[in-house]
């Protein structure tokens, strides 16, 4: 009796297997909304309330004192004093715009995941009211009878436009980097290059979408985008541990191991325009 070797076994699906995509979709994930403000931020506005406050009502004192003195003296120091207190006002005016306007786009983000065709019509010309092209397709919006024709539509239009504009931010700020970092291979100058044109990109992606954040404003956009670029990190890891292994061999590690950090510093700060703009934007880029 001869019995035949063993073979493998092969199944064949008849549906074709998907095609891995070269990089993760960037999914926003917005920060979990807390059920009263942190301590810190409760101790800080204590902090802020009575340094003004104070001194606020030190300077009126002040003001009373030299208009008793001089009428002169005391217009001047109302002067002054208006001019100083003025400025802080704007200063402090501008962070609270930037923080009501990071607010702002997770309650167009709420509106247009909503399933209301009417708060997804009024979300969506809210958003386009900020960008210099969405006067364009207002129209398209305002015939539009489903959230899922919106939502094609913005995604069609205005932010394709914004993620080549995103994209060209990011390639500018990646090149800056990298020949930066490959002239200069210090790791401080290289950490300290890469934090500031991280901001500064970050920034600058904020204000492709329409807004001005302050410095507050930008901390909380940064946290907002390291919730935005959770799903790009195994795609940074994969790459990182790819230059590794070829800066592992003794020759190259001397030829392209400063090449290959800068490489890696690089591709960061692309990913971190994309991040920032999912940040930024109301819109699911994903669909």
């Amino acid at each position: 009796m001869i019995i035949d070797p063993p073979k493998p076994r092969i199944e064949l699906e008849e549906v074709a297997a998907p095609r891995l995509a070269a990089e993760q979709p960037l999914v926003v994930i917005p920060p979990p909304p807390s059920a009263a403000p942190p301590a810190t931020s409760l101790a800080l506005s204590g902090v802020l309330v009575l340094g003004v406050g104070l001194g606020a009502l030190e300077t009126v004192n002040f003001i009373i004192d030299e208009f008793a003195r001089s009428e002169l003296l005391g217009g001047l120091t109302l002067a002054v004093a208006v001019a100083g207190f003025g400025l802080i006002g704007g200063g402090i005016w501008r962070e609270l715009r930037g923080l009501f306007g990071l607010n702002r786009v997770d309650h167009l983000r709420q509106d247009l995941q909503s399933g209301d065709v009417a708060r997804a019509r009024a979300a969506a010309t809210a958003w386009l009211a900020r960008l210099p092209e969405g006067a364009a397709i207002l129209p398209a919006i305002e015939a539009a009878h489903d959230t899922a024709a919106i939502a094609a539509l913005l995604r069609a239009g205005p932010l394709a436009g914004l993620r080549t504009r995103t994209d060209a931010l990011g390639r500018a700020a990646a090149v800056q980097t990298f020949a930066a970092t490959a002239v200069v291979p210090s790791p401080l100058f290289d950490g300290l290059l890469v934090g500031w044109r991280g901001i500064r990109l970050v920034r600058q992606v904020a204000a492709l979408h329409g807004l001005r954040p302050g410095l507050f404003a930008t901390m909380s956009l940064l946290r907002r985008t390291a919730f935005s670029a959770a799903t790009v990190v195994t795609t940074d890891v994969a790459v990182s541990t790819a230059l590794g292994a070829i800066t592992s061999h003794p020759l190259l590690r001397h030829v392209a191991g400063d090449m290959a950090g800068a490489g890696v510093a690089a591709r960061r700060l692309f990913l971190l325009a994309r991040a920032a703009a999912a940040a930024c934007s109301p819109v699911d880029p994903n669909g």
